[in-house]
C-alpha cells in the first residue's frame, strides 16, 4: 500500500531557489504542513497516494515570497498623499492621518486588506511595523498567513503608546500572549535613528539579546538623516547604532540608499542584513541603492514593498523586477543580480533576515509548505525559454494562482480561501470615507 500524503501538486516546473535549479515536470507532497518530498511527476504517481491531487501542469511553483519590510495597515492610506519628499511626506500627512484615525480597528481593517493584497500576489509572510501590532497579529491569522510582527518603538506619543517605555511594555506583552502562535514571530522596530533616543535603543538591545529578536529599522533612507545625524551625533546614522551595539546578525536595515563603502563593508563586518524596497525609495525620490555591491560584499539582502502608501503596491513580483533592473543600472553590468539572485531576494534572504530560513524560503524536503503557483499559459507568458527569467522579467503578480502556507490552500484559483472579500471591500470603503479621500 501507498504512503498517503495530504496533498501533491504536480506542476510544470518547480524552482525550489535551493539549490538554484529548475526541475521541470516535477511535484511537491506536502504532509502535516510540510514538504514531504519534490520528486520528478512520474515517480510520484508510484509512491505516493494523495488526499487531494493539485493538476498545474502549466505553472511554475515558487518558495511563497518574504515581504521583508512593510507597513500593512498602511494599506488604508494607499494613494492619500502622493508625488511628495519623504519627510514632506510624513510631517504635513502621514503623522496627522495616524493622530486622528489609527485605532485597534483601523490597523485590524487594514492589515486584513493588505493580507488579501498579498497573498493575491503570492506572497505568503511579511515582516511588519506598525501601532497596534496585537490587532495586526489577529488579522494575520484570521487569514492563516504568516507575519513577523514588529514591536514598534519611537520617543514621541501615539494613539497606541505614551512614550518608548510604554511602546515596549506593549509590544512585549503583544508577543508573551501570541508567542505560541505558529505563524506568528516577531521582531523590535524602532521606527528609525531620527526618532529613537540613544536611551531607548539601549533597552530595546536588550530585549532584543535575551529574546533573539531581530532589530528591523529604517536606516540611511536619504541623504537629510544623514546630515542631520552628523549635526547632533557627529556620526552617521550606522556609525552611531553601531557604536551603541545594534549591528549584528540580527539586525535588518531597511533602505540603506544611501551607504558608503565604508558604510558597507561595516554592515558586512557584522553580518547584517538590508531590506531593500526600489518602488519606495524611487517614488519618495529617496535615491538608488547600490545593491550589487551590497551583495558583492556578501550581505544578505531581501525585498520589501514598504507600505501601501509609499509604493503603492504590496507586489513584489513588481519589486523583484525594478531590483534586478535597477541593480544593472546603477552598476553599469548588465550581469548584475541576475534573475535567480532576485527570486533568491525575494524568499530564502527575506526569511534567512527574519531567522526563518530553516523553516521557509525554498522548497526543500522538511520546510514547511508555504508554496506559491505562477501560472505561464498565457500569451504574455509565451514562448517561455527560461521560467526564472519569466518569473523575474515577465510575470506578474496576476499569474498568481494558487499559494500554500503551511500546506493550506489560502489562494485557489485566484479566490481567497479564508477572507471575505466583500467584507473587506466594504471596510475599505468606510475607512476611504472616514478619512476623507473622495
Amino acid at each position: 500500500m501507498l504512503p498517503i500524503v495530504d496533498t501533491l501538486i504536480d506542476a510544470g516546473w518547480v524552482i525550489p531557489v535551493e539549490p538554484p535549479e529548475v526541475l521541470p515536470r516535477h511535484s511537491v507532497a506536502i504532509s502535516n504542513g510540510t514538504i514531504h518530498a519534490v520528486l520528478p511527476t512520474a515517480q510520484a504517481r508510484e509512491r505516493f497516494k494523495a488526499k487531494q491531487e493539485v493538476r498545474l501542469q502549466n505553472h511554475a511553483l515558487i518558495p511563497g515570497l518574504v515581504n521583508l519590510h512593510t507597513h500593512a495597515a498602511m494599506a488604508l492610506m494607499r494613494g492619500l498623499a502622493d508625488d511628495l519628499p519623504l519627510m514632506d511626506w510624513l510631517n504635513q500627512h502621514i503623522w496627522p492621518a495616524e493622530a486622528k484615525h489609527v485605532s485597534q480597528q483601523f490597523v485590524r481593517d487594514g492589515t486584513l486588506l493588505a493580507c488579501a493584497e498579498m497573498l493575491r500576489g503570492g506572497i505568503t509572510c511579511f515582516n511588519d511595523m506598525y501601532f497596534f501590532p496585537e490587532a495586526a497579529a489577529k488579522a494575520v491569522l484570521s487569514a492563516s498567513m504568516r507575519a513577523a510582527i514588529g514591536i514598534i518603538v519611537i520617543e514621541f506619543p501615539s494613539n497606541y503608546a505614551g512614550d518608548p517605555e510604554d511602546y515596549l511594555n506593549k509590544g512585549l506583552a503583544t508577543r508573551d500572549e501570541l508567542r505560541q502562535q505558529p505563524l506568528l514571530t516577531f521582531c523590535m522596530a524602532p521606527h528609525a535613528p531620527y526618532t529613537v533616543s540613544d536611551k531607548t535603543f539601549e533597552k530595546l538591545l536588550i530585549y532584543s539579546q535575551q529574546l533573539d529578536l531581530p532589530i528591523h529599522i529604517h536606516v540611511q533612507e536619504t541623504q537629510d538623516e544623514i546630515q542631520r545625524s552628523l549635526a547632533q551625533y557627529k556620526l552617521r546614522p550606522l556609525q552611531r547604532l553601531h557604536a551603541l551595539g545594534l549591528l549584528s546578525p540580527n539586525f535588518i536595515a531597511v533602505h540603506s540608499v544611501h551607504v558608503t563603502p565604508q558604510d558597507i563593508e561595516l554592515l558586512a563586518s557584522q553580518s547584517c542584513s538590508v531590506a531593500h524596497c526600489p518602488s519606495s525609495n524611487l517614488k519618495l525620490a529617496s535615491g538608488l541603492a547600490p545593491v550589487a555591491s551590497l551583495l558583492g560584499h556578501g550581505i544578505n539582502v531581501g525585498l520589501g514593498t514598504d507600505g501601501a502608501a509609499s509604493n503603492n503596491r504590496l507586489d513584489l513580483f513588481g519589486e523583484m523586477r525594478l531590483a534586478a533592473i535597477l541593480a544593472k543600472a546603477v552598476s553599469g553590468s548588465a550581469d548584475a543580480l541576475p534573475a535567480h539572485q532576485a527570486l533568491q531576494m525575494a524568499t530564502l534572504n527575506g526569511a534567512r533576515a527574519l531567522g526563518l530560513d530553516g523553516k521557509i524560503g525554498s522548497l526543500t524536503q522538511g520546510k514547511l509548505a508555504d508554496i506559491t503557483a505562477v501560472d505561464f499559459s498565457s500569451l504574455e507568458l509565451s514562448p517561455c525559454f527560461d521560467p526564472v527569467s519569466h518569473l523575474i522579467y515577465t510575470a506578474a503578480r496576476d499569474q498568481v494562482s494558487h499559494v500554500w502556507v503551511n500546506g493550506r490552500l489560502l489562494l485557489d484559483n485566484r479566490q481567497l480561501t479564508t477572507l471575505d472579500e466583500e467584507d473587506i471591500a466594504a471596510k475599505t470603503r468606510y475607512w476611504q470615507e472616514k478619512i476623507g479621500v473622495a
